[in-house]
């Protein structure tokens, strides 16, 4: 029973929070909604902060998943990164960047909440890195960083546009970074 109480408050967390914002939901929304009672949500979270936390570090791995299994029903292309985070943005209504959309919520964002932003995306980048490894592996570190970057101006862009278009955009500046890395590397060239 006690499981299923955090198991409500973290479904019921995400899907507000990411609808509404943080800010806009209160406790005793988020009590409402799940029909936990306060001394429950109290037993499994001492504040907002750490439910939020524990939201964002649940989601964290869900997402990841879910990313990874769609890369690779593409193809396991590293670019394909760009069509799964694409169709993932049309499928949440464009809401943006979970993490980010907290993180920006907040003038001064709890240490453990950003910390769990911070997880987030170093544990994308790593996951970049491996996917740019075999076309790149000098580089795959210094693209991974570059390609989060484009993932992360694609969702805000798709927020504000209501459309993918950011993330073909982001797809064709990712696909530049390659051909100009791949040429780097056979040359021995460092410029443009």
């Amino acid at each position: 029973m006690a499981v299923r109480a955090r198991e409500r408050l973290l479904r019921t967390a995400r899907e507000l929070f990411y609808a509404e914002g943080v800010r806009a939901v209160g406790v005793e929304r988020l009590l409402q909604t799940s029909g936990v009672g306060r001394a429950s949500f109290y037993r499994h979270f001492a504040s907002k902060a750490e439910l939020v936390t524990a939201m964002l570090s649940e989601y964290d791995i869900e997402y990841r998943e879910r990313l990874q299994a769609r890369v690779e029903e593409l193809g396991g292309a590293p670019l394909a990164v760009f069509d799964a985070a694409a169709e993932d943005a049309e499928h949440n209504r464009y809401r943006g960047c979970a993490f980010l959309n907290v993180l920006a919520e907040s003038t001064e964002p709890e240490q453990q909440i950003r910390r769990a932003v911070v997880d987030h995306k170093q544990a994308m980048t790593d996951y970049l890195a491996d996917l740019l490894e075999s076309s790149n592996p000098s580089e795959a570190g210094a693209l991974a960083a570059q390609w989060l970057l484009l993932l992360d101006g694609a969702s805000s862009a798709a927020r504000y546009r209501r459309d993918t278009t950011s993330y073909t955009e982001a797809r064709q500046l990712a696909e530049a970074t390659l051909r100009r890395t791949s040429t780097t590397t056979e040359t021995g060239l460092t410029g443009p």
